[in-house]
């Protein structure tokens, strides 16, 4: 994690394609609703464009996120959560996304939302390690 970025970044076992895939079925099983999949790779190749392969996933419930913005509504423009398959020159494929520690502080949340944004951090690392590992039946 860079703590100037507010990113942590995890190395994944999988291809990103299956990665994305794997974090969409965890989160599914969650209970987490899929809000959108982009993938920039691809976008880029219909765009006559190269890019190695990048694929975003948009998920989260409003239960967790609504607490947020009602503290402080600009959170929304950084919920619901992403999280950012993407290969790197080596051929390694990482995850990426926003540490909610940082989100919190970005945005000035209270105390009162210390709860949420802790149950966040904490679930986003138990998908995050369940779709990036080995395979435990994601």
């Amino acid at each position: 994690m860079s703590e100037d970025t507010g990113l942590i970044t995890v190395a994944s076992d999988w291809s990103v394609s299956e990665t994305i895939d794997r974090l969409q079925a965890v989160v599914t099983a969650a209970g987490l609703l899929v809000f959108a999949r982009i993938d920039h790779s691809g976008n880029a190749a219909q765009a006559g464009m190269r890019l190695r392969p990048t694929e975003l996933l948009i998920f989260g419930n409003p239960r967790g996120g609504t607490p947020l913005m009602q503290d402080r509504q600009t959170s929304g423009i950084d919920l619901p959560v992403k999280a950012l398959a993407w290969q790197d020159a080596n051929g390694d494929v990482w995850l990426t996304y926003n540490d909610a520690s940082w989100l919190a502080a970005r945005h000035q949340l209270g105390p009162e939302s210390e709860a949420a944004v802790k149950a966040i951090e904490a679930g986003l690392a138990a998908v995050v390690h369940q779709a990036t590992g080995p395979d435990s039946g994601a």
